[in-house]
């Protein structure tokens, strides 16, 4: 074979095998509307989203004193109390849930003699936390950047992240469910007309996973338990639904 002929007959093998690809994709469009037109019913899934703002705040904050006896950590812990609700009254808080104490001995090796060490309590740890649930987001959020200046005044204070709560999730649910389901009818339209199909009646339809997650969420990983964000103070909520539809 000379060299003019080879790149015609590359050209003509791959003529046959584009051609051959667009029948296959043809026969696999042909095959899916055949089924359509085949079958009494179409499942699809559909789904809705909605932006919300979280309505309340959950915050809390832990202090801690320490004593040689648990008499004068309990007495430096009671004077760090009365500075967190100073502090929390100068604020206009009024409503907030302080826990039980929680004690913790201090305990450290003593050396009796050339080898031999002895463990025994030098001490006691006292700790208490504060919690707050309020619809105030704004004035909550506040409050846990400002809680820095209790070390200032001498309160060993830490604090976990505001957790921020969409209470209306359940009724936002129901309401979802309707919407996501009118997307599942959209979609079974476009999908069933090629076909020669019109759709009718709603047979079933089941929810998916209920996500709510914070707005700029771009990941992928979703749980079958749903997913609940408490980090963000805007959310969005999907709602997804699988919908079988009967045609005539």
């Amino acid at each position: 074979m000379n060299q003019t002929a080879r790149p015609h007959l590359l050209g003509l093998v791959a003529g046959l095998f584009l051609a051959a690809g667009l029948v296959c994709s043809a026969m696999l469009v042909t095959s899916t509307w055949l089924r359509i037109a085949e079958s009494q019913n179409i499942t699809v899934t559909g789904s809705a989203r909605k932006l919300v703002q979280s309505d309340l705040i959950v915050w809390r904050g832990l202090f801690a004193a320490e004593g040689n006896t648990l008499l004068a950590a309990q007495q430096a812990l009671k004077t760090d109390l009365a500075k967190v609700e100073g502090f929390l009254k100068e604020k206009q808080i009024t409503n907030y849930f302080a826990t039980p104490i929680t004690i913790q001995e201090l305990r450290a090796k003593i050396k009796k003699d050339a080898d031999i060490f002895e463990e025994k309590t030098v001490g006691f740890r006292l700790s208490q936390s504060v919690e707050i649930r309020s619809p105030d987001v704004p004035g909550v959020t506040q409050l846990s950047r400002d809680s820095s200046a209790l070390i200032e005044r001498g309160v060993a204070f830490t604090t976990s992240p505001p957790e921020y709560i969409y209470t209306k999730a359940g009724e936002a649910k129901v309401e979802m469910l309707a919407e996501a389901t009118k997307d599942a009818r959209a979609r079974a339209d476009q999908i069933a007309s090629p076909g020669g199909r019109r759709v009718h009646q709603l047979r079933s339809a089941r929810m998916g996973v209920f996500q709510i997650t914070p707005v700029h969420f771009h990941s992928l990983q979703t749980s079958w338990e749903g997913m609940n964000d408490t980090s963000s103070l805007e959310k969005t909520i999907t709602a997804v639904v699988t919908a079988t539809f009967s045609m005539y």
